[in-house]
């Protein structure tokens, strides 16, 4: 939407709105707005010119935040907004930009606003799913690891502490990341996270026994939790309760790509062989800056139709979603007929297994079914009867993996 506004001589010195329309299922908006300003800043207020503030009111005259004439563009949104401004949900109907007449030439001046809408749907929001702060052994607190994430281009975080939760009662707001509660249940014979609820076990969470690791995971399902297998095959703390179907999600890839991920690769497909439908995840482990371990590697890229922490873990939990070993690795999109990676489909021979992947440098690709694996150079695939396909990505002449999808 464009609105040419002119502004008089004699409006200098006043405020006043300028209305548009916004219409149903927006989540974002965006508003730039140019005009002519031939000097700026210090040299401004010397010889004064044109010079218009801006500001921002949603339907219900509710003030949103001023900007002066510091910025030509301003946004507000349900998860992100621009400095100064508040981050709320946007409703349909007449919202005001306020403007402000600092400076006009004699001859008046026009102004020119571009709003853009961005509207609700299914986007593709990268995060890291295993990081800790300095609520258990981690360097960082919540605030400075939800700013090191909005530099690194995460849309959302997990801080998944030993067997704690306080952290989760109070998380901060970052502009534009979304903190997933979550706890780390580190355990001797292994480590769980628990993902959607800020506090999912009770007085304890000790069990020295079977049973009573069935009712620490009982009572965290009861309140909603997602539970997740950390680093199953890990040299030091792999997973050894033996129950197979004590968590939903398979962390398969922990830190960097090594022998531990390659086995819990390993691991997983060997479940999807018994016919167990549990999607694959990600994460750093991130505890502080050093030459291993790195922020954001990997990551979990997910499909989601919201920024939520609901909407994230839901779409995760439906495995509508991949690995990659960075916000810069490749990107995969798997489809089948109408379904997509974590969907269940009847085989038809006639149907192709439909795979995209985007990627800064060449690549190759591996399919995974529960008949072994094989490379393709083909971006549609007929595969043979099989319980799930998958694929793995590696550098065009690289042996190790840089991203996994979840199966079909």
């Amino acid at each position: 939407m464009i609105i040419e506004h002119f502004i008089e001589k004699e409006r200098e010195g006043r405020y006043f709105t300028i209305p548009f329309e916004v219409p149903e299922n927006v989540i974002k908006i965006t508003v730039r707005y140019e005009y002519y300003r031939p000097t700026k800043g210090v040299f401004s207020d010397l010889k004064p010119f044109n010079c218009v503030d801006i500001g921002l009111a949603d339907e219900s005259g509710k003030f949103l935040g001023w900007s002066g004439s510091a910025h030509s563009e301003i946004s507000v949104g349900e998860f992100s907004s621009s400095d100064g401004y508040l981050t709320q949900k946007i409703n349909p109907g007449r919202w005001e930009i306020l403007a402000g007449a600092y400076h006009v030439e004699d001859k008046g001046v026009k102004v020119s606003y571009k709003i853009e809408f961005e509207f609700a749907g299914e986007k593709l929001f990268f995060g890291d799913l295993h990081i800790h702060t300095r609520a258990s052994d981690g360097v960082f607190d919540a605030s400075e690891i939800g700013n090191l994430a909005k530099k690194s281009g995460l849309d959302f975080v997990a801080l998944a502490n030993h067997n704690n939760y306080a952290e989760n009662l109070h998380l901060p707001s970052i502009n534009g990341v979304t903190f997933i509660p979550a706890v780390e249940w580190t355990h001797y014979n292994g480590h769980m996270n628990f993902f959607g609820v800020p506090a999912p076990f009770g007085d304890t969470f000790i069990a020295n026994n079977k049973e009573e690791m069935d009712a620490v995971l009982s009572h965290a399902r009861s309140l909603g939790a997602v539970i997740s297998v950390n680093h199953p095959k890990c040299s030091f703390c792999p997973y050894q309760w033996g129950d197979d179907d004590a968590f939903e999600l398979v962390e398969i890839w922990n830190g960097p790509m090594r022998p531990t991920n390659i086995r819990g690769i390993a691991y997983w497909t060997e479940l999807l062989k018994a016919g167990k439908k549990l999607p694959a995840v990600g994460g750093s482990d991130f505890h502080k800056p050093g030459p291993l371990v790195k922020f954001a590697n990997p990551v979990t890229g997910v499909y989601s139709p919201a920024q939520s922490a609901e909407a994230l873990l839901g779409s995760i939990r439906q495995g509508h979603c991949f690995i990659s070993e960075s916000v810069k690795g490749p990107r995969i999109s798997l489809k089948y007929g109408e379904f997509r990676m974590g969907d269940t489909a009847a085989y038809d021979p006639a149907v192709p297994l439909e795979i995209d992947v985007r990627c800064r440098y060449p690549v190759k690709t591996v399919l995974v079914t529960d008949q072994g694996e094989r490379e393709i150079k083909e971006t549609s695939v007929k595969i043979e009867s099989t319980k799930f396909a998958y694929i793995k990505v590696y550098k065009k002449h690289g042996k190790k993996i840089r991203a996994v999808s979840n199966p079909i």
